[in-house]
């Protein structure tokens, strides 16, 4: 299908509108290839952050919008599609992480930022894929760590940095259909790529990998190594982005199952109707917003 008109069309509406346009790298390819900037959840809110326009069109699910939000509070943030949600961050729940704090009352949490920002607001620091094992490095070795929403995640950071954690047991259900039969197939299929996963895929799939990385360090990754070819576990969607970032090589899903639903919910019409219109827009109360604030500037401090 010829995308050319709705993506020019968008591409208009944002100029007229002082709107940029993010994309986050599991985007439909279409939705991608019309954003100003693609990439992982962390970065699109810092480039929302830094950009001079004053309304942002966020293509990706709630938490996304929402943490754009939390650093950007002066600028409007449109969410394409409301159903655009994520499985992992409403697998924990304020009161239910509240419980377990109160059970581990010296305990240090560690949240994912694919978590909620009342989530956020109960959490001493924030995490990215990148950046777990530098953030669990720096809490003081003799404190308690709770880690929440991802098990996967918080499991291969306990490995790397040989920390007791306190494991919330969340997950996203796109990776984790990714099983260690999948990355044997794929390497017979494919036995000159190198496998590259996610960490929020299963532990055993991780211990597989001949790289561990977030989505933007898969692009680095596959960029810098040597190899030609690669099985890439994760969102499908990241196919299409290290095809763009990273020309001349050969990547392979490591399953076809590996599709989420929710970010396949943004269109580019929906996207087109959503900045003409002006909503969606997304919200977080002040007093929230201000306690997730801090969580997630701490995690800026420390960096990838």
């Amino acid at each position: 299908m010829d995308y050319s008109a709705l993506q020019a069309e968008l591409r208009t509406l944002a100029r007229e509108k002082n709107a940029v346009i993010l994309a986050h790298n599991y985007q439909r390819a279409e939705v991608q290839d019309a954003a100003d900037f693609v990439g992982d959840s962390l970065g699109l809110s810092r480039q929302a952050a830094a950009a001079e326009a004053n309304t942002i069109l966020f293509c990706g699910v709630d938490f996304m919008a929402e943490t754009a939000v939390i650093l950007s509070p002066e600028k409007k943030v449109i969410l394409p599609e409301l159903r655009a949600g994520c499985p992992m961050a409403s697998m924990v729940d304020p009161a239910g992480l509240q419980a377990l704090k109160d059970k581990h009352p010296d305990a240090a949490v560690v949240t994912y930022v694919n978590s909620s920002a009342e989530v956020k607001a109960l959490s001493d620091i924030c995490c990215t894929s990148a950046n777990a094992e530098k953030v669990v490095r720096s809490i003081p070795a003799d404190r308690e760590i709770i880690f929440t929403p991802d098990c996967n995640l918080g499991a291969w950071t306990a490995r790397q940095t040989g920390r007791d954690i306190i494991l919330w047991e969340g997950y996203c259900p796109t990776h984790d259909l990714i099983e260690p039969s999948d990355i044997l197939e794929a390497k017979e299929a494919h036995p000159q790529a190198k496998v590259v996963v996610h960490p929020e895929c299963r532990i055993e799939v991780s211990l597989m990998a001949d790289a561990v990385e977030s989505t933007s360090g898969m692009i680095r990754f596959c960029r810098e190594d040597e190899a030609q070819e690669y099985i890439i576990g994760t969102e499908a969607g990241m196919i299409h982005r290290l095809e763009q970032d990273v020309p001349g090589k050969k990547f392979y899903l490591a399953t076809r199952n590996a599709v989420c639903p929710n970010m396949k919910l943004t269109t580019l019409r929906k996207a087109v109707e959503a900045l003409r219109a002006g909503e969606p827009v997304i919200t977080v109360p002040e007093d929230i917003r201000l306690k997730a604030l801090l969580a997630v500037q701490r995690m800026v401090e420390i960096g990838r």
